[in-house]
């Protein structure tokens, strides 16, 4: 007859609990933290069509005057982001006796264009429009002829720069007297005090360098 083993098995240890620690969740999984990509595939609508004007900011002007001035200040945005590019293009590539002086100014211009890129943008989107921004839309949009990709002669390129703010400053003084009729003095005041005035300035220092004048004696 088999005897019955009576001697004690030491229990067996239960699992250790997990103690919840920063990278757990409750239920024991780990968190998401990897950024959502590639959502431009199935985006939905968006937030706003360019060519159009909103409603949300309450400026005192209707939504025909905004839009008119949206329009201009657009096409003055596409302008002065070319002529921009311009005076950069030309820092990059100027040669010859006058090289140290232009490349300094054209580059200054090239900063003081900038600061008009924002400005004239900003004021866009106050009106409640979408303000043009990659270059392939501003190329399409500018009123101001392409250049070469070419190198070429100072005066040449002062020409080139000249032509384009003739282009901006008409446009900017029949898009002021638009802005004036129709009651946009904000738009106005952008086009006269800071485009205009700024453009101005910028062709006097620009011309002056394709006077004719003898360079050693009168």
């Amino acid at each position: 007859m088999a005897t019955k083993d009576t001697t004690k098995k030491p229990a067996a240890k239960a699992a250790p609990k997990a103690s919840p620690t920063a990278s757990t969740t409750t239920n024991g999984q780990a968190p998401s933290v990897q950024p959502v990509l590639n959502q431009q595939f199935n985006a939905p609508a968006p937030l706003q069509k360019y060519g159009t004007v909103s409603q949300r900011l309450p400026i005192g002007l209707n939504e025909k005057t905004r839009q008119q001035s949206v329009n201009n200040l657009n096409q003055m945005l596409a302008d002065t982001i070319t002529l921009r590019d311009l005076y950069k293009k030309h820092h990059w590539q100027v040669v010859g006796p006058t090289f140290y002086q232009l490349h300094l100014l054209y580059d200054k211009h090239y900063e003081e264009q900038s600061v008009l890129v924002d400005t004239i943008a900003e004021r866009i989107q106050i009106l409640g429009g979408v303000a043009v921004a990659m270059a392939h839309d501003v190329a399409e949009l500018a009123s101001i002829p392409r250049p070469p990709r070419d190198r070429e002669e100072a005066p040449i390129q002062v020409s080139r720069l000249l032509e384009a703010h003739q282009i901006i400053l008409k446009n900017c003084h029949d898009f002021a007297e638009q802005a004036d009729e129709s009651g946009d003095d904000g738009s106005n005041d952008l086009f006269i005090s800071e485009v205009l005035r700024a453009n101005e300035m910028q062709v006097w220092f620009v011309s002056e360098h394709v006077v004719d004048t003898p360079l050693v004696r009168s």
